[in-house]
């Protein structure tokens, strides 16, 4: 574990990974990422969120908690930011070939360091506007936390997505009134009540995808 984190952070990772189903061994290359996160947020301000224990709640945990609905395979992940959620998630699942898509340059010079030090085989970083991103149809999932509503996120994003690809779209409160404003052609598939260890609030992952 980076010597800079405290000590108490590793316990309560392993135990909210173990409240979502993932191994505690996870606790240690997470940390890795969160303690390079720490040391360039003290330069860059990647992330507003400055506590490492609110870190573990709201970056590490928040983003896994959408884990059993990831499918293997191509996954994009707009809008990044410092790599939320695409690089627990790549962390977690080597079947994933994650895709970080951030156009702030000071978030992606970040981003390639922190796959270059913790050895992300299957992440790379394309330092690009989510609309700009000449790869259409390459992707089975798009991924988006915190970016814009569900029809916003399938204006710049949905080019990106194979026939039967599908958006997983992170919430708070189910988002309602935006999937009844989704465009012509997309539709919600499902929506899942999502439970974050160590967060009160409400959090869903809305499946949106082309009408049949």
């Amino acid at each position: 574990m980076d010597p800079t984190l405290p000590a108490s952070l590793h316990p309560r990772l392993a135990d909210g990974l173990a409240s979502l189903g993932l191994d505690r061994a996870l606790a240690e290359p997470l940390l890795a990422y969160l303690g390079l996160l720490l040391r360039w947020n003290r330069t860059y301000n990647l992330t507003a969120i400055r506590d490492p224990e609110e870190m573990v709640t709201r970056h590490l945990l928040d983003s896994l908690a959408m884990h059993a609905h990831v499918r293997p395979g191509a996954l994009a992940d707009l809008g990044t930011g410092p790599g939320l959620p695409g690089i627990p998630l790549a962390i977690l699942r080597p079947d994933l070939q994650v895709t970080l898509v951030e156009s702030n340059g000071k978030k992606a010079r970040f981003l390639r360091e922190a796959v270059r030090q913790l050895r992300l085989g299957n992440a790379r970083v394309a330092e690009s506007r989510a609309e700009a991103l000449d790869e259409p149809g390459a992707y089975a999932q798009v991924t988006a936390r915190a970016l814009d509503t569900l029809a916003g996120i399938i204006e710049v994003g949905g080019h990106l997505l194979s026939p039967g690809g599908r958006l997983l779209a992170m919430k708070g409160v189910n988002p309602v009134d935006e999937i009844a404003a989704l465009p012509p052609g997309w539709t919600a598939l499902a929506v899942h009540t999502l439970t974050v260890p160590g967060l009160a609030a409400e959090r869903h992952l809305v499946e949106v995808g082309r009408a049949a």
